[in-house]
């Protein structure tokens, strides 16, 4: 009995030890788990504010560019690869732009509001990809200024709910001038894509760089 007095204590001790150190465990889990998930919505809840202020102005200086080139070609797929040309250009400056910004702010390039405003970007603007071929292929190119405005200003209204105010009013006022081009004679076209594409790109880029940042 005597004996066993002390090892039944000691049994105790380690016991006890063992259920601080699981304790200890299971506290510093849940506030790994707590952490992660104020990190998980704080991103979701953030904004993407690395939409490009002096990007935007560029790409928008380049679509007037493009829409005075597009202008003088005589033949309806010489006009087309100019636009098309143009698209290509205008997203390399527009990423460039938007991951530039985002690394002068310290911002992740690829954050939960980034990624959700790319995802909303896209979709509307591959419908219109895959409806320009459509329309290429059976002769309908007059449709194709207002097909562009109004994809691209719906993809830039949704993905605007995860970025700053501005941004889906930008968007609304390309499908008003998409609109515009749908219902306007095919000679205002290529003008009403310069002054979409172009203008618009120009002015919003300034108030965004005025307001956010370039």
């Amino acid at each position: 009995m005597t004996a066993s007095g002390p090892r039944l204590r000691g049994m105790v001790r380690r016991s006890q030890r063992h259920a601080r150190f699981r304790l200890a465990a299971t506290g510093r889990q849940h506030a790994i788990e707590n952490l992660r998930f104020i990190r998980e919505t704080m991103e979701r809840s953030a904004s993407f504010t690395a939409v490009p202020g002096w990007g935007g102005v560029a790409v928008g200086l380049s679509a007037v560019a493009a829409s005075v080139i597009a202008g003088q070609q005589l033949e309806e797929h010489a006009w087309l690869s100019v636009w098309l040309a143009e698209g290509v250009l205008a997203f390399a400056v527009g990423a460039w732009a938007a991951m530039r910004k985002a690394r002068a702010a310290d911002l992740p390039i690829w954050t939960g509001a980034a990624r959700k405003f790319a995802l909303s970007l896209l979709p509307p603007v591959a419908a219109g990809a895959l409806l320009t071929a459509a329309l290429e292929a059976g002769g309908l190119h007059r449709f194709l200024p207002g097909l562009w405005l109004v994809t691209y200003g719906a993809g830039v209204v949704t993905a605007g709910a995860f970025s700053v105010r501005v941004v889906p009013l930008m968007g609304l006022c390309f499908m008003l001038a998409g609109a515009a081009a749908l219902f306007s004679p095919a000679a205002w076209g290529n003008v009403i894509l310069g002054l979409g594409f172009g203008g618009l790109h120009i002015v919003f880029g300034a108030i965004i760089a005025r307001r956010y940042g370039g």
